[in-house]
């Protein structure tokens, strides 16, 4: 039997224990409370300054404009890589070219451009943008070429009534192409073993670790022979009875500018000046283009980082409860 003085003495112990758990819990049940107020807090702050620099951005954004009584030849810049995040996205281009063709005050469109290429897709929504718009305002669209108008970037300027070029510009690329590397025999060598699991046979295809069967070039090759002939319809379309065909000219190869005048590629030798000078008979050019600004970076990077704090917050919301 157990000693009576011995379980007076164990009930004090068991209930200073209980206490003690009772407390820890207490507390930790408000740590986590008061963390959950200060996320809380600090995210209705954080979109306040959100908020604020939004506002801030549509204030102090500076559109171009131009009054109507004054007419003016309205350009738009593409310069370098065609895709989809960069400053020659469809999305910037197509937003400037409506907004400089819905001017009362603009004459006609200029495209300055001065691009290796990219994107067909960017390239082909921008080429049926320039076509819509056209159709729409009645006023003609140019492309002018400054250092390079290649691949993707010709694939827009196709679309442009008349195209005009420094004699020495380099102009055409009219092709398709899908890169990469193949390291099969270096890991034969190395005794290196990939180990790729897929659902689907081709799925990996092009992976570069893994070997490319005869069937899969072939499916890759069709898609760009595919591609390659949209391309061709497009600048056909563009140039109409002005090309001069030839073999070579749409076998990837590229050109002067001048050598492009020759064979259709390209209308006649100019600059920006001289189109709005002398073709549009508007000197004044008024840059549509849309520049992404610091602040708009940041605006942009501030975003993600409060989209990913508020699922921080929402998963700690989750286990609170």
């Amino acid at each position: 039997m157990s000693d009576p003085q011995d379980t007076a003495s164990a009930e004090p112990a068991r209930s200073d224990w209980e206490r003690k758990t009772l407390e820890q819990l207490a507390f930790a049940t408000l740590r986590e409370q008061q963390t959950a107020r200060r996320w809380k807090n600090g995210l209705r702050l954080a979109w306040l300054l959100f908020a604020l620099l939004v506002f801030w951005l549509g204030w102090s954004y500076n559109a171009p404009t131009a009054s109507p009584s004054m007419p003016h030849t309205a350009m738009v810049a593409i310069k370098g890589e065609i895709t989809p995040e960069g400053d020659a996205s469809a999305e910037n281009i197509m937003a400037a070219m409506r907004s400089a063709l819905e001017d009362t005050g603009s004459r006609a469109l200029v495209l300055l451009i001065n691009s290796p290429g990219g994107s067909p897709v960017q390239a082909g929504l921008i080429n049926d943008e320039i076509h819509r718009l056209k159709k729409l305002h009645g006023k003609p669209v140019y492309a002018v070429v400054e250092e390079s108008c290649a691949s993707a970037a010709y694939y827009i300027a196709a679309a442009a009534d008349q195209i005009y070029v420094d004699k020495a510009s380099i102009v055409g690329s009219i092709g398709v192409l899908m890169d990469g590397f193949g390291f099969t025999g270096l890991m034969d060598k190395l005794g290196v073993e990939r180990r790729l699991m897929t659902a689907g046979e081709n799925k990996g295809f092009l992976d570069p670790f893994s070997p490319q069967t005869e069937a899969q070039r072939k499916h890759a090759q069709a898609m760009l022979n595919q591609i390659h002939e949209q391309f061709i319809g497009v600048v056909k379309a563009g140039r109409g009875d002005r090309l001069k065909e030839s073999s070579e000219m749409f076998s990837g190869l590229f050109w002067t500018g001048q050598k492009a005048v020759d064979m259709g590629l390209a209308d006649a030798l100019g600059s920006l000046d001289s189109v709005a000078r002398d073709v549009v008979k508007a000197s004044e050019v008024i840059d549509y283009t849309r520049h992404e600004n610091v602040a708009e970076r940041l605006a942009k990077r501030f975003g993600a980082a409060m989209g990913e704090a508020s699922v921080k917050a929402l998963r700690q919301g989750m286990a609170l409860r």
